[in-house]
């Protein structure tokens, strides 16, 4: 999207680029008749447009233009498939186009650090590599259809509890390695028109006035070049924000925030090149601004909405091949998620769909057999529980199979809060337990934004499909997945543990005073589940389909210093055709610090015939075998041995080959301040430093003064130098520190 920004936009007076800034209500900017701007619409997204109707002075969650619901991250996610993404982002940038809107504010790539953050429908999953890639097409098909993305919240926006101004305190290597890299692979790769910041502070300083993270990271090590918008209400001090790389407010503050900036200005206090930098950057955006198209074909895009949901849903369960409904089966379907849907979350992103799709119409259709339907429990808890779950029961009994669909109301989960439990209503667990054990074989359906517990009831079924929040056409997807029209494909992007106790942000969810400590580190997910072998319900990468495939042939090629490729083949052994996921994880012990036992570092969805096999070759870049160094702030790919696993899930290897990587040649800073250990260990100077210092020794003192130093060895080598290193002279450790710095330089 080449800027056309005009040549005279910095020339405007002071106030007028003040205001250019600013939103001059609560979705558009102001438009500059002067300098040829047009005013820019940007509205909510990002799995559909939600363009509110009449005035923009307000929120109008509810007075939205009517747009197709696509599925929700949280179900792209699932998908493991950037193909589906990118679709997704095109489609709602054909509807954009058409509603009007040049920037839509999508896709969240934020981190699933907690099951309980209750904007989790709206993130991808728990592993950034993931989160990147899907985010990354979502973002390169929006764009490709003229209209911008807005790839937020930045950053380490993981909570809605006292989100506006809770301090996520993230150490160096965490925020690198599991909060930026999702960030980083889409500013970098797709180019998105804008980045978006959190409400939060990170480390202590609000998102929208962190020099660190908007001009340090963000554009000087990434090299973004479009604007930085604040998310809605989260700029603190408008100056300082601006100072920090901060382009534009939104939504507008009826010009408080532009005196501010003015008064700035005129006070020697913000230098105006920094106002001249942002406005520059806000003009391009008219490049958006097209005149609004003809509209959408509002059936086709539902007919997309669902053959794409059908490619998101996971099937977690399936004893005995209870799935797909054979024809002429009994079915009994319970619970009124089935004729009333669960298909978006609640907040900024809830769209106003053209249609809603229900699965037991769908069922109706499709199906070939006898079907009965009890509501078995209510969406509010109303009603008579008793008789709903007898009424539920009565039509269990008289089906080969009951389908009972289970799940969250909006209610149970939304942006704003946070959910306090992962279980179902417990009403819901004593209908499915009643049903499995009257029925003669049980499926559940589940619809929830976030991952809910299975515990309780999971031995009692049969099957369990795992359909999270599918979109307007859900219902659909559901009927076409249960019936077998379409086989299911989709994998975990999130673990669902036994207990929420066990996930590793456990104890410091949602924090506290103010601050929520970031105390698991880079053991996030499956990451920590894996470490330290907890067992969990379902692994991160879990799924299975109505067809078999079979892993063999792998090879795994250095083909660098610090690059490898991995070459694998898969065959359909079954009998129908199905979409197979190929996840590549590596695993290391190389290095100074402690790595995951695995992490994912490359995958890829084929469609695949029965009995067709398909060699795939995945590269596997320098960053899929480094860690972050915070002493050298910078990746570093140690040398050793490093494992590539080609895995059925974060839990199970299927095949493995280990590659033997140079890697990087590290030479560490040497000062005074450096500890003893580091000074004896370092690769140039630490030998003859020892050999040195023990051949000084008194004889028979030599190992005496070995025990000693492992004693002392986290010691600065000033006070040893001071206190026992009479045999180095100081000018020689000077000398040392010399030699190391031209060593280190190169």
């Amino acid at each position: 999207m080449a800027p056309r920004t005009p040549a005279d936009v910095t020339a405007l007076p002071l106030e007028t680029k003040a205001a250019l800034l600013s939103g001059q209500d609560f979705w558009s900017t102001p438009p500059v008749e002067e300098a040829g701007l047009p005013s820019v619409v940007l509205t909510d997204g990002p799995h559909g447009v939600r363009r509110q109707e009449g005035d923009f002075d307000r929120i109008g969650l509810l007075q939205s233009l009517p747009a197709t619901c696509f599925p929700p991250a949280v179900a792209v996610g699932s998908s493991w498939d950037p193909e589906l993404a990118e679709r997704i982002g095109a489609a709602v940038g054909v509807e954009a186009r058409a509603l009007g809107v040049p920037v839509v504010l999508g896709p969240g790539v934020n981190i699933k650090r907690s099951p309980l953050c209750g904007r989790n429908f709206e993130y991808y999953s728990e592993d950034p590599l993931l989160t990147g890639v899907l985010g990354a097409a979502h973002v390169r098909g929006q764009q490709a259809q003229g209209v911008g993305a807005s790839v937020k919240h930045f950053a380490a926006n993981n909570q809605e509890t006292q989100r506006m101004q809770v301090s996520a305190d993230v150490d160096e290597r965490t925020l690198h390695e599991i909060y930026l890299p999702a960030f980083e692979r889409i500013v970098t790769e797709a180019r998105p028109a804008t980045v978006m910041c959190a409400y939060n502070r990170v480390n202590g300083v609000y998102a929208s006035q962190n020099h660190w993270l908007l001009t340090e990271v963000l554009r000087e090590q990434w090299g973004f070049a479009g604007v930085v918008v604040s998310d809605w209400g989260a700029v603190d001090d408008r100056v300082a924000a601006l100072a920090a790389g901060l382009d534009l407010q939104m939504p507008g503050d009826s010009g408080a925030g532009n005196r501010l900036v003015v008064d700035a200005v005129r006070a020697g206090e913000l230098d105006e090149a920094l106002v001249d930098r942002s406005v520059r950057r806000v003009a391009a955006l008219a490049d958006l601004v097209t005149e609004p198209t003809a509209g959408f074909d509002a059936d086709a895009h539902h007919a997309l909405a669902r053959e794409l949901a059908a490619g998101c849903a996971v099937l977690l369960r399936n004893d005995g091949a209870v799935l797909p409904l054979a024809p002429g089966t009994r079915v009994a379907v319970v619970g009124e998620f089935a004729r009333a849907p669960r298909y978006q979350g609640g907040g900024s992103s809830h769209v106003n769909a053209t249609r809603v799709d229900d699965a037991l119409t769908a069922l109706r259709d499709l199906h070939d057999g006898a079907l009965a339907f009890a509501p078995g429990f209510t969406l509010d808890g109303s009603g008579d529980a008793v008789a709903l779950r007898e009424e539920a029961l009565a039509v269990a009994r008289d089906a080969d199979v009951t389908v009972v669909f289970a799940g969250l109301a909006e209610s149970d989960e939304s942006e704003g809060f946070d959910r306090t439990t992962i279980d179902l209503p417990a009403a819901q667990v004593e209908l499915i337990r009643a049903v499995a054990a009257a029925g003669a074989r049980t499926v559940v359906v589940l619809s929830s934004g976030g991952i809910v517990s299975l515990e309780g009831w999971h031995d009692d079924v049969d099957a369990v499909l795992a359909g999270f929040l599918l979109g307007q056409a859900g219902g659909g997807a559901l009927a076409d997945l249960l019936t077998g029209a379409v086989s299911p494909s989709g994998r975990l992007a999130e673990t669902i543990p036994l207990r929420l106790a066990d996930t590793p942000s456990h104890l410091n969810f949602p924090g506290e005073q103010g601050h929520v400590r970031y105390g698991e580190g880079v053991m996030v997910g499956y990451r920590h589940h894996v470490t330290v072998d907890r067992p969990v319900r379902y692994p991160f990468g879990h799924g299975l389909g109505y067809t078999t495939v079979e892993t063999g042939d792998l090879r795994v090629t250095a083909t660098g210093d610090d690059s490898a490729t991995v070459s694998v083949t898969v065959t359909n052994t079954g009998n129908r055709a199905g979409k197979h996921v190929v996840q590549v994880y590596v695993a290391t012990t190389a290095g100074p610090v402690r790595r995951p036992a695995r992490e994912l570092r490359a995958f890829t969805k084929l469609s695949l015939e029965p009995g067709e096999s398909r060699t795939v070759d995945l590269d596997l870049d320098r960053r899929a075998f480094a860690y972050w160094d915070v002493r050298e702030h910078g990746w570093v790919v140690p040398p050793g041995e490093y494992t590539a696993q080609v895995c059925a899930d974060a839990a199970e290897v299927l095949a493995e080959e280990t590659v033997t990587l140079a890697g990087d040649t590290v030479v560490p800073e040497l000062t005074l301040g450096s500890s003893v250990a580091e000074w004896f260990g370092h690769p140039v100077v630490g030998t003859p430093l020892l050999e040195g210092f023990l051949a000084s020794m008194p004889d028979g003192a030599a190992e005496v003064h070995e025990g000693m130093l492992q004693m002392i060895g986290s010691m600065p080598m000033r006070r040893f130098a001071a206190d026992f290193g009479a045999a180095i002279p100081p000018a020689e450790l000077d000398r040392l520190v010399a030699v190391a710095r031209a060593a280190r330089a190169g």
